[in-house]
Order: structure tokens, then sequence, then C-alpha cells
């Protein structure tokens, strides 16, 4: 898989949601990175290139590419493009990583809708009892 550039339809930016579109598509690379189908040397589309298939402005792609890469799973080279760079850690640490990123993702989303974070965890509380 080396070298090779995803297909951009495995991501999907739901403009209902209220989770940021730049922060969709970090959550949704991050995803593909932790359960292994992007793997170490794979080279995301370039930033204007995901921005259009995506429908988005550059900017919110180059933040997304830069919070993944300030959290240590890519990295861009000027001329070289941004790559995915190898997982530091065992696959245990790294699903937990993913989870605590699900979980931050869920209380964002839950606050925005004016939950308290009480509310928030009675939530999944009774989603687990279900």
């Amino acid at each position: 898989m080396t070298g090779r550039r995803p297909p951009s339809p495995e991501i999907v930016v739901d403009p209902s949601r209220p989770t940021p579109p730049y922060e969709q598509v970090r959550q949704q690379i991050a995803d593909l990175i932790f359960t292994g189908v992007l793997v170490a040397g794979t080279r995301m589309p370039p930033v204007r290139q995901l921005a259009a298939d995506l429908g988005l402005a550059p900017g919110t792609v180059a933040r997304a590419y830069q919070e993944l890469e300030v959290a240590g799973l890519v990295q861009t080279r000027r001329g070289g493009g941004t790559q995915v760079i190898p997982l530091r850690g065992p696959a245990e640490a790294r699903r937990a990583a993913l989870l605590a990123d699900r979980a931050r993702e869920y209380l964002v989303d839950a606050r925005r809708l004016g939950a308290t974070d009480a509310e928030a965890l009675a939530a999944v509380r009774a989603q687990a009892e279900r």
C-alpha cells in the first residue's frame, strides 16, 4: 500500500452535524489510520484535491492535516506531500487512543447541543444498557 492514495469517498462530511468540518475530516482520517486502513507510507491526497472532492475550502482540509500532524499521525514535507507515518505503541494503546478520541468528539457534540456532562454520560449509560 505504500505510496497509494486513499480514495476520497471514504471521508464524508455532514454539514448538519455540530462537529466542525475540519474535525470530521481529521477524525475520519485518524480512524482510518488507527484501524490500519491507511498504513505508514500512504500518501494523502493533496489539500486542494481532497477539499474539492469533499466540497470544502482548502483551509478546512489543511487544518485537519495540521491537527493530524500535531497528533503524530502524518507528516507533511514541502514538495513531498502528506504521508501517514508509523504508529507508535502497541495495538491496545492505539485502541485506547481511538476510544478517547471518540469520547472527546461525543462530549463536544453533546455540549454544543446544550447537554451537561452528566446528561451526556447518562445517555451513554442508557445506550449501553439497551
